[in-house]
């Protein structure tokens, strides 16, 4: 069995067997309908004269662009002589025109006066004579690239009766190469003369034969009848219909680019008899609308183009506005769940915040919206309407059904919808057609309608939108409802807030109506901004002026006549308007648990009574009366929880007066927090009151809209001007700023002048590099002041020196400098993207260093790293974190002002103010740190609290982020970033706590010590509302350019990353990481020179950087691994792998690369990890073993005493190798196949491990180890107790034995040589315990392993910082460096394999080869897809997520089928398959060449 590799293998066997019968030669200009847009019309017109044999026409020879124009000239007029001259033999007549076509092909643009019309009556002579085809087929091509050359040529060449000649020529079909040739032409002249053509019978002659044609020249026939269409006089509508029965016949074929060309054509037929009833009824019945159905029913609509999609789109809109029975056949056909689908399915990137009505009626969500807008029409009598809408009118008044079953399946789409984010106009257009639904619908409808659907606290959301559209429509859908179901309304009215929410509007009645009035002035001076037209601005022309349809005191009239109406009415006074009885109870609560918060808990009586309070408020969480969101949130809940745990001091800060006390205050009311959350609030819930108290502030946080996403409006990169960080030219746009001095500065001088900043280079150190040496009084400054600015950095280590070196490491850092420097006397200069290495190392200067795993990194600016300028705009101190630019946009949505970041943002001057910085405040965490790790503060905790990632939060008593504390979201993020904290770390609270009860004796049994702890999945966690936010802000195209992301972005991800799903952290990480997601999926989905797949949108800008081929000797892997890494470790292009005397090259072979250096580095014998005498088995490659290690590989602990320097340096470089080999497959998208530890991902994130992190790589090691602290603190309890030092009672036994019977020493077990202590001879015992166990925890997972884990990060750190890792999670990181393993269903299989070229789904083999697919066990699959991929793990996503698609086709044998063996291209997931006689000997023959097949790549 050979593996193909070569991707020009891949095309030739595509190509082959889609070979069709055209013409060889080339034509580029021709082959695109396209091509003459491009080209520039003959300004001068062609006129009659005479000429010589040695002058051309109207052409001065002195005058001409240059010898190859010039020379064309004279050639195109032997050319003119030749054809005009009678009696040529054919031959003559054949090179003629063979010399003419190349003449016309080597233009770019019309020739400049001369007369191309002369040409024109002699090719058509030509084209109609019957003799010599390839005259023919040249008269015809020189033809069409005349209307390439000149498209005004078009009327001269239909003068002469040329469109009959070449339709005759399509309908005689007597040549297919002529005949394509033909269409070609038609094809041309349409788009100038489409009447004349349609005259002539051009509809009938490209449509009759078109089935024998190929795909691309079947685009061509159809791209004809559209340029007809466009024109399309009134009177030759009949004509037209004639070919509607054919173009639907094609919409059932698989080639794409045919399908969206007919979707287009059907699109434009719709259009031309849209003012006739006949017509559309005809097109009905031809069976345009369910034919288009079709292909958008059951979730088809997602593998369509945008403009097929569109365009089919577009005919069913047109016919449900034109004609009534579309209108009853729509319904009839459950379009509504195929609107729901495409809603809730559909790509939201338009659903933005702030984006123009024109770019959201170009999204699929809205065109859906407006077919639905069509089916259910309005009532008012102040829209557009006609007498269709009328009669959708009757049909939803006479079939109450399809309005009932319409409701069931479109309301819940459209509340997701608007609960995901979605901009004004999305949302007012569903907000219209629920109105539109209430309205129609009888009580009974409504009732059903809206179960489980909460539309009160859906509406009660909308009402806090600033819009008066929003609001008016909101209001409206809420009297709808009080008005046909008061009964059932009202109550829920008021528990969800809606009626809260009406009676705050009409408090706020002077100043909303005010800052609405003005906002709806603007609105009425710009229609495509008017919410009032997003159904019909298509249809009002720019310039026109239409007011808005809304009354200044619309809201303000109905927030009245909905109180005075509803609320008195019924009773209800404004003082239980925003109060149930269940949200007064909770506030009750709330106040007290505030106010026992401050109490320091030195008595038991104070500790009762909080633990009481926060176990009835808890309670009522959990097990009351269901909570609404607006309940939860108005009760405060989550700011007392936060003074709660923070011990009073939330938003306050900490001191240093009782900061020790304020600690353990905070660490006991945390345990008792966690103790209750980690419970369950009844023996039949299976649920923790902690995930109760997770989905209350999940939905807490997406009913507040504080994140807004900020689209960049028509950005197209382009060259423009900066001054900051230096005079240069940049793709990126510009900021232009003004800096004042601010007036109570004295010590600065001024500096008066726009500049322009480039943003993503606006960090506020490159700003204040650039300014301060302009506005300094100081005479001496740094004589070397390298800018602060760095583009991209890449923090890089050095690898490890020689052998004379090898026993410390040096670490160095290269930056690339997107920028010089400053303005200094000195400065370093540089080209953008060179690498500089900065004369600047930290040496480790001691084995503490190492053994925390510390790597100091300098940046060239260390010199100066006080901060010397503050900047402030509008008043406000910009963070030093932030850009200019972000500053920017948090101002302007802090000010309510409606933020476009188009034209106009980029023309505006920003000023800002700076003066000199302030002496910054001692740093909280330096504190913290301090009193944490007192011997005071140690002894009375027994454990590191203080280690836990969350826990300086609550220490901090304030959120880690910069979120303005003003925001509404602060509270609930301060609690989620608790909450999630305790769920990650439930096991290893819920162990520190058996422990303790051990120790008290509470609990007996060592056994009582094992718990399975039952954490909240992290999917809960995720905020779907804030993840499609941050979806929508990468999509938009200015963050994919300069990768600049609003502040909240950042502070969001920083502080919080569990809030969004794992796929947009990963995109994310892409774009911060390595500057650019699209470069990065270029990179992942690269496979080669020739087989690679079409670039998608996400990187339309700019070509990846090129990248780097390495030739590599299967012998010997490791070696060339280490010299790969030594070369291109810090490439910006991906890296491609070939190996020696193979021809293969691309993904195949460099997928496979990775999983054989996988391999290597679990061979045994290396040092590397932990292993014993029973951890390897027999290997499938000679005589070497592996590493078999079920709970992951963690680094093996050296003894630094005992070590062999030489050995030992060996480890570490491989080590070494190994952090730069998982970056490097990280960044290229590669698939580790090794099995690495979860505590080995959590110091890849740079986490801290405790004892409870050995069980995740040595079980049974970690057990004992518990134990023995826990029967360690036993003994301190009971010393403590009886004051007793010198007797051992019974019950310091461990498991009926005493220590001392164990017989330990002070070794490591497992490890006889590791010494723990300089007596290593002397006994364990009880006294000595304690220091035993600490002893063997800091060798196995501290000092004894912290030498390896830092050359593991100086490795990574030489590809990319590995701190950009850390918004993933241990599980995450599995998922990101080895993908997937998971079983596959059949219906997987079904959905994500392609059949194609000889097969298809229903084959008999392709049934077998899922069948046998599915069979394969766990090794069998893992060698399959290491067969077809390269690698024998699939990326996250799985099968879906193959790309190209696994393609499966047929191979024809020479010697029969049972033969032969199956073949693969991992270029393209391409396996090759014989067609077997039976199940059993594809079987048979596809496990041989899978097993047989492994190690090489060659030619099939």
């Amino acid at each position: 069995m050979d593996r193909d590799q070569k991707s020009t293998d891949c095309d030739e066997e595509l190509t082959v067997d889609s070979q069709d019968c055209s013409s060889s030669d080339d034509h580029s200009s021709s082959s695109s309908s396209s091509a003459s847009d491009s080209k520039s019309q003959d300004p001068v017109s062609d006129g009659d004269g005479e000429s010589s044999d040695h002058e051309l026409p109207g052409y001065d020879p002195f005058n001409f662009n240059g010898v190859d124009e010039y020379v064309l000239m004279r050639r195109m007029h032997k050319v003119v002589l030749a054809l005009a001259a009678d009696g040529s033999e054919e031959s003559a007549q054949l090179a003629t025109l063979t010399e003419l076509c190349e003449v016309l092909s080597a233009m770019e643009y019309a020739t400049q006066g001369y007369r191309l019309k002369a040409l024109v009556q002699p090719l058509v002579n030509l084209a109609s004579k019957d003799g010599n085809p390839k005259i023919l087929l040249q008269a015809v091509r020189a033809l069409t690239y005349l209307c390439d050359v000149r498209p005004s040529i078009a009327e001269e060449i239909v003068r002469h009766g040329a469109i009959p000649v070449l339709c005759g020529k399509l309908l005689a079909i007597e040549y297919l190469d002529v005949a394509e040739q033909c269409l070609e032409a038609l094809e041309k002249l349409s788009k100038e003369q489409p009447v004349a053509c349609l005259q002539a019978g051009t509809v009938n002659a490209v449509l009759t034969f078109i089935d024998f044609l190929p795909s691309n020249i079947q685009q061509v026939a159809v791209t004809t009848i559209t340029n007809i269409c466009k024109k399309l006089p009134p009177d030759c509508s009949s004509i037209i219909m004639e070919a509607v029965p054919t173009l639907c016949s094609l919409l059932q074929y698989e080639n794409v680019k045919l399908v969206e060309t007919v979707s287009l054509c059907l699109e434009w037929i719709v259009f031309s008899v849209r003012h006739s009833p006949n017509f559309m009824d005809e097109l009905f019945k031809h069976g345009v609308l369910q034919k288009s159905l079709e292909l958008l029913a059951n979730d088809n609509h997602k593998s369509l183009s945008s403009s097929t999609f569109s365009g089919l789109m577009g005919v069913l809109t047109r016919l449900a506005f034109s004609s009534k029975l579309a209108v009853r056949t729509l319904f009839e056909l459950s379009i509504s769940r195929t609107l729901s689908s495409i809603l809730i399915g559909s790509d939201v990137s338009d659903n933005s915040a702030v984006v123009s009505t024109e770019d959201v009626q170009n999204s699929q969500v809205f065109k859906a919206l407006n077919l639905a807008n069509l089916l259910i029409p309005p009532r008012e009598g102040n829209v557009p309407n006609n007498q269709n809408m009328q009669a959708e009118e009757k049909i939803l008044m006479d079939e109450s059904n399809f309005l009932f079953k319409f409701s069931l399946e479109f309301l819940p789409a459209s509340i997701q919808v608007v609960n995901n984010g979605a901009n004004d106009c999305v949302c007012y257009a569903c907000l219209s057609i629920i109105k539109r639904i209430a309205r129609y619908s009888t009580p009974d409808m409504l009732l059903e309608s809206f179960k489980d659907k909460n539309i009160s606290s859906f509406l009660a959301g909308l009402l806090a939108r600033k819009d008066i559209h929003l609001l008016t429509s909101t209001m409206e859908i809420v009297e709808i409802l009080m008005q046909k179901l008061p009964g059932v309304f009202l109550s829920s009215f008021v528990k969800e807030g809606v009626f809260y929410a009406i009676n705050m509007l009409l408090m706020q009645e002077e100043s909303t109506a005010s800052a609405q009035h003005s906002d709806d002035k603007i609105h009425a001076r710009d229609v495509s901004r008017c919410l009032c037209y997003v159904f019909f601005s298509s249809s009002i022309h720019p310039s026109e002026v239409r007011p808005c349809m809304l009354k200044e005191d619309a809201v303000q009239n109905l927030v009245k006549h909905i109180k005075n109406c509803y609320h008195l009415a019924n009773g209800v006074a404004n003082s239980d308007m925003s109060c149930t009885k269940t949200l007064q109870h909770l506030k009750t609560l709330c106040s007290a648990l505030s106010d026992s918060g401050g109490k320091q808990l030195n008595d038991v009586g104070d500790l009762q009574d909080s633990t009481q309070i926060l176990d009835e408020v808890m309670r009522e969480i959990s097990q009351g009366e269901p909570l609404s969101t607006f309940e939860f949130v108005e009760s405060g809940i989550a700011r007392s929880l936060a003074h709660y745990l923070c011990n009073d001091k939330y938003l306050l800060g900490i001191h240093d007066i009782g900061l020790s006390d304020h600690i353990l205050t905070v660490l006991k009311k945390f345990q008792i927090f966690a103790s209750i959350c980690l419970s369950k609030p009844s023996q039949s819930c299976m649920e923790t009151i902690l995930l109760f108290l997770v989905k209350k502030l999940l939905n807490a946080l997406s009913s507040l809209d504080s994140f807004p996403v900020l689209k960049s409006q028509m950005f197209k990169p382009r060259d423009s001007y900066t001054d900051i960080p230096r005079t240069r030219f940049t793709k990126n746009p510009s900021l232009k700023v003004r800096f004042v001095r601010d007036k109570e500065e004295s010590n600065l001088m001024d500096f008066d002048k726009i500049l322009s900043v480039d943003i993503s280079c606006s960090l506020v150190e490159v700003v204040e590099a650039y300014l301060w040496p302009k506005v300094s009084n100081q005479h001496i400054l740094p004589t070397v002041t390298v800018d602060n600015h760095i583009s991209k950095p890449h923090f890089t280590a050095s690898r490890l020196q020689n052998a004379s070196e090898r026993s410390r490491i040096e670490t160095h850092k290269y930056i690339s400098y997107g920028t010089s420097v400053s303005n200094s006397s000195e400065v370093i200069r540089s080209e953008e993207g060179q690498l500089l290495p900065a004369e600047i190392s930290k040496k480790l200067s001691s084995d503490t260093d190492i053994a925390q795993g510390r790597m100091t990194i300098v940046s060239p600016s260390v010199a100066n790293t006080k901060p010397r300028l503050s900047f402030s705009l509008r008043g406000k101190q910009l963070d030093r974190s932030n850009t200019l630019y972000q500053a920017v946009l948090e101002d302007q949505i802090s000010s309510k002002v409606v933020t476009i970041v188009g034209s106009k943002f980029w023309d505006q001057v920003y000023v800002f103010t700076y003066k000199i910085a302030e002496e910054e405040k001692t740093d909280k965490n330096h504190k913290l740190d301090s009193v944490s790790k007192s011997n005071f503060f140690l002894n009375k905790l027994g454990f590191s609290w203080q280690k836990l990632p969350f826990f300086p939060t609550k220490l901090q008593a304030e959120f880690p982020s910069n979120i303005d504390r003003a925001n509404s979201s602060y509270d609930f993020l301060f609690m989620w970033k608790i909450l999630e904290g305790l769920n990650r770390f439930s096991l290893e609270l819920l162990t520190d706590e058996r422990i303790g009860a051990f120790a008290e004796g509470r609990i007996d049994n060592f056994d009582d010590l094992k718990l399975i702890a039952s954490s909240v999945p992290e999917v809960e966690f995720v905020s779907s509302k804030l993840t499609d936010k941050l979806e929508q802000q990468m999509r938009d195209n200015l963050v994919l350019q300069t990768g600049c992301f609003p502040t909240w972005c950042s502070q969001l991800m920083n502080a919080c990353p569990f809030l969004f799903s794992f796929e947009a952290r990963l995109k994310y990480f892409y774009l911060t990481a390595f500057g650019s997601l699209r470069n990065q999926r270029s990179n992942m989905l690269h496979s080669g020179s020739s087989c690679s797949n079409s670039v998608s949108e996400w990187h339309s800008y700019s070509s990846s950087p090129p990248r780097k081929k390495f030739k590599v000797d299967r012998n010997s892997i490791l070696e060339c691994a280490a010299k790969m890494m030594k070369l291109h470790a810090q490439s910006k292009g991906s890296l491609e792998v070939e190996y020696e005397e193979e021809v293969g090259t691309g993904l195949g072979p460099t997928m496979e690369f990775y999983t054989l250096i996988s391999q290597e580095f679990q061979k045994a014998g290396l040092g590397m990890w932990r292993e014993d005498h029973c951890s390897c088995k027999s290997s499938t490659r000679g005589d070497s073993s592996f590493l078999f290690a079920p709970c992951g590989l963690f680094p093996r602990p050296w003894s630094r005493t005992r070590s062999d320097p030489f050995e030992f340096s060996d480890v570490k470089e491989k080590f070494l190798l190994l952090g730069m080999l998982v970056a490097r497959a990280i960044k290229d998208g590669r698939m580790l196949d090794i099995p690495l530890s979860r505590a080995f991902y959590k110091i890849m994130l740079e986490q801290e491990l405790n004892i409870c992190d050995i069980q995740s790589f040595d079980p049974e090691l970690g057990r004992i180890l518990l134990e023995f602290r826990a029967l360690a603190n036993r003994k301190k309890f009971v010393e403590s107790v009886s004051g007793e030092s010198n007797t051992v009672p019974s019950k310091l036994y461990y498991r009926n034995m005493s220590v001392e019977d164990l017989s330990l020493d002070f070794t490591l077990p497992g490890y006889p040589y590791y010494e723990l202590a300089s007596e290593s001879v002397k006994m364990v015992n009880i006294d000595n315990l304690e220091e035993y166990v600490a002893l063997v925890v800091d060798a196995t997972i501290g000092s004894g392993v912290a030498r390896q884990i830092n050359a593991f990060k100086c490795g990574f750190n030489e590809v990319f910082p590995l701190k950009y890792l850390q918004m993933f999670t241990e599980d995450d990181l599995e998922r990101l460096l080895c993908g997937e393993q998971d079983a596959w269903k059949l219906s997987e299989l079904v959905d994500h394999i392609k059949f194609d070229h000889g097969y298809n789904a229903s084959s008999p083999t392709a049934i077998d080869l899922l069948d046998i697919i599915q069979e394969f066990d766990y090794d069998q699959r893992r060698a399959f897809l290491q067969f077809v991929t390269g690698a024998p793990r699939l990326a996250h996503g799985g099968l879906a997520a193959l790309n190209p698609k696994l393609t499966v086709v047929r191979k024809h044998s020479d010697f029969g089928a049972d033969l032969g063996l199956p073949s693969v291209m991992t270029c393209a997931n391409y396996l090759k398959l014989p067609q077997y006689s039976s199940k059993d000997i594809m079987r048979e023959r596809l496990l041989y060449a899978i097993s047989e097949g492994q190690g090489s790549f060659h030619l099939s």
